[in-house]
């Protein structure tokens, strides 16, 4: 690891609140990292996407430590885990459609930049209507062309629509929904007390794995009996998981869209996690569907209706986790709050994910990862890369419609957030095993923001190109056609990353839980 010092210094960030720097050296020393080069950045995303994934994997080694009596031993690529911040998926005789809509994009105003994100219909029309014009990109550009950014901006913003000026990182650094990001920890955590038991003993069995390429589950291949779902309802345990299939049967109540959220239940899926994911009706993400669906079950609930909430109340008193992505107040109006779900669910492992932050002005913002990059200083800072002026935004404030905002390569706040999310569960699974109390978990794109921006870029050549050669042997049947899957990013030892079923449409399954073999 001497060689990776901002892997290094993200890694010690991305420790959960009040462990030492043992536990860091811990991680330090048992991580490998292969590979060579990064993405062009100004921030440094290769390092960032390795780290993530890292804690991710980690997390779990160290829950294996606990279950089976040994830590495997974690390696990350670092190119393919550049290319799994982009996409996995690479469709043979088909192409799913695009994911952005023709009106999402940055535009310049009187001052500046401002990015509208119209990919949800209801974001688009709320748009249109504060802007008066027709759906056309050049009829948006015009209108916006009238505005101020920050004017413009509040005005989307109150209307219902996703919107964000570009700020550089000194003005987000002085604004007040910055420094409360900047307060907050990466992992905010609070524990509620057990009320019963529903976590096992550390197993003592040992299986060896299954010989898989990393993909979906070899023909026959079944899941383990596992220490969740249906022990929490027995007087005596059952059969445990296997090492190579160590979440085999754990119950993950998804209720999170683009993009973080599914990243998060996606890993969990490749080591066993049995992942139920419930979105609206009206809810529609045709181009992610067959990047992000993989290995889960997809159903759909209408909150709006009473016997469909009850049917959620069930389901959530049945799962071991719940990961959502709404904003700080959504789920509470719907008379599902933190304490709620912990009493519906005693010893609930609750993982939440927002944009902009917990506390602080902007904490029920709508918000995506292009919109932080925009928000933040990210996007100016790349600008100011292009045009050889300091990232921070020390040296000048000069608006110019001449130089673009300049993002990421992709969206690493989502990725990113995604990794810490599926960490964030592992870690709680493992602190059951000695307390059996319930946790939630808060994250926010802004805070992975924040912490990217902590350190600096690092001189590295580009990534090889992809070739076939990156990609798993074994074909996946999607529901809308056939394609292959880059190898996973990370070697968890002796520990298979595969998944038991391939990406599927949403609202293919009922909303009910997996029966136990």
């Amino acid at each position: 690891m001497d060689q990776h010092p901002v892997i290094a210094a993200f890694l010690r960030a991305m420790r959960p609140p009040g462990e030492n720097t043992v536990d860091t050296a811990h991680d330090l020393s048992t991580l490998r990292v292969t590979g060579n080069g990064a993405l062009p950045s100004v921030y440094p995303v290769t390092e960032l996407a390795v780290a993530t994934i890292a804690t991710a994997a980690h997390a779990l080694s160290d829950y294996m430590g606990q279950q089976f009596g040994h830590a495997p031993q974690v390696t990350i690529d670092r190119r393919l885990a550049s290319f799994w911040f982009a996409s996995t998926l690479r469709p043979q005789g088909w192409q799913p459609p695009s994911v952005r809509d023709p009106i999402t994009g940055d535009y310049a105003t009187r001052d500046g930049w401002i990015r509208v994100h119209a990919n949800a219909p209801h974001h688009r029309d709320a748009a249109l209507a504060v802007l008066g014009c027709s759906p056309e990109q050049s009829a948006v550009s015009q209108a916006i062309s009238r505005y101020q950014a920050r004017e413009l901006e509040d005005m989307l913003v109150a209307a219902g629509a996703c919107a964000a000026a570009m700020r550089t990182p000194q003005e987000w650094a002085d604004h007040p929904q910055g420094k409360a990001v900047a307060a907050e920890p990466v992992f905010a955590v609070q524990r509620y007390p057990a009320r019963s038991s529903s976590r096992p003993q550390p197993a003592s069995h040992n299986t060896a794995p299954d010989e898989t390429d990393g993909m979906l589950a070899p023909a026959g291949t079944a899941l383990s009996n596992s220490p969740f779902g249906d022990y929490r309802h027995l007087d005596k345990p059952v059969d445990l998981v296997t090492p190579d299939r160590p979440l085999a049967g754990l119950r993950v109540l998804d209720l999170t869209r683009v993009l973080a959220g599914p990243v998060c239940t996606r890993f969990l899926a490749g080591y066993g996690a049995q992942i139920l994911r419930i979105d609206p009706p009206f809810w529609n993400e045709p181009g992610l569907e067959p990047e992000m669906t993989l290995g889960k079950r997809c159903a759909s609930l209408d909150l709006r209706i009473p016997s469909h909430m009850a049917q959620l109340r069930s389901l959530l008193a049945d799962a071991d986790v719940l990961v959502h992505g709404y904003r700080p107040d959504a789920l509470a109006r719907l008379g599902l709050g933190e304490a709620e779900r912990q009493a519906i669910r005693p010893g609930l492992i609750d993982v939440c994910l927002d944009a902009y932050g917990w506390t602080g002005p902007w904490q029920h913002r709508r918000g995506f990862d292009s919109l932080v990059q925009m928000s933040c200083g990210i996007a100016w800072a790349g600008m100011a890369g292009a045009d050889g002026r300091t990232k921070d935004g020390l040296a000048s404030h000069t608006r110019t419609q001449a130089s673009p905002p300049a993002p990421l390569p992709l969206q690493a706040l989502d990725h990113a957030t995604g990794y810490l999310m599926a960490a964030a569960v592992l870690r709680a699974l493992s602190e059951q095993m000695g307390t059996e109390c319930g946790c939630v978990t808060r994250l926010s794109l802004a805070r992975t923001a924040c912490l990217l921006m902590s350190q600096p870029a690092q001189a590295a050549d580009g990534l090889a190109p992809e070739s076939e050669d990156d990609w798993a042997q074994i074909s996946e049947a999607t529901s809308w056609g056939p394609a292959y899957r880059l190898k996973p990013p990370c070697i968890i030892d002796d520990v298979p990353l595969y998944w038991d079923s391939p990406a599927t449409a949403l609202r293919t399954h009922a909303p009910t839980w997996q029966s136990q073999p």
